[in-house]
C-alpha cells in the first residue's frame, strides 16, 4: 500500500515538473523570426531577398528546392522553371515561369475561386490574395497557326503574416519577375513590364 501510494505521488510530482517546464518554456522561450535569406534569390538572381523576406512566417529553417540554383532557361525541351522556399519543410513561396507557344494557352480559370482582380502588369494579369500571374509576349506568333513564345509567370506566398502587405508587395515582384524573365530569356518582342 505504501509503494502504492508512493507511485502515485511520484507520477503526481513528475507531470507537475513537466507541466511547469512546459509552461516556463512557453513564458521565456524566444519568439521564432523569418529566417535570414540570401541577397538574391531563385535562379541566378530573380528576387531580392530583402523584398521577399517580410512575406515569410517566422521558422527556424529555410531551404530552397534544387532546381532553385539552376540557369533560368524556358526550352522546347525544358518548357518551365520553379523556384521554391520552404521553411521547416513546408513551402512558403513560390515563383513559375511557364513556356507557351500560342497565347490562347494561358488561362487561370482554376484561380476563379480565389476572386482575382486583374494586376496591370505585363500583357494581362491577376492577382489575388496569395499570390499572382501575369504574362508577356517574348516572341509573338508570326500567324494564328504558328507557334510563339509567351511566357506565363506565377509567384505565390502560402501563410504570409501580414496580407495585406503581401497584397502591396505583389505587384513590384511581378514587375521585377517579369524584368528578370525577359532578361534572361533575351526577349525579342512583346510588351516591357507596365
Amino acid at each position: 500500500m505504501i509503494v502504492r501510494r508512493f507511485n502515485c505521488a511520484a507520477a503526481v510530482v513528475s507531470t507537475a515538473a513537466v507541466a511547469a517546464g512546459l509552461l516556463t518554456g512557453c513564458a521565456t522561450g524566444e519568439e521564432k523570426a523569418v529566417p535570414e535569406l540570401p541577397e538574391r534569390i531563385c535562379w541566378n538572381g530573380a528576387f531580392a531577398g530583402s523584398d521577399v523576406s517580410p512575406l515569410l512566417p517566422p521558422g527556424d529553417e529555410v531551404k530552397f528546392s534544387r532546381l532553385a540554383g539552376r540557369h533560368f532557361a524556358l526550352t522546347e525541351e525544358s518548357d518551365s522553371a520553379i523556384c521554391t522556399l520552404y521553411i521547416d519543410g513546408n513551402t512558403k513561396f513560390q515563383a513559375s515561369a511557364d513556356l507557351e507557344n500560342f497565347e490562347d494557352s494561358i488561362e487561370w480559370s482554376s484561380w476563379d475561386p480565389a476572386h482575382p482582380k486583374p494586376l496591370a502588369v505585363g500583357e494581362k494579369g491577376i492577382i489575388w490574395d496569395t499570390g499572382a500571374a501575369s504574362y508577356f509576349i517574348c516572341e509573338p506568333a508570326k500567324n494564328p497557326n504558328s507557334p510563339g513564345r509567351y511566357i506565363e509567370l506565377m509567384i505565390t506566398a502560402h501563410y504570409a503574416p501580414d496580407k495585406s502587405k503581401l497584397q502591396a508587395a505583389l505587384p513590384e515582384l511581378m514587375k521585377e519577375f517579369m524584368a528578370y524573365a525577359q532578361r534572361e530569356l533575351r526577349c525579342t518582342g512583346g510588351a516591357a513590364p507596365k
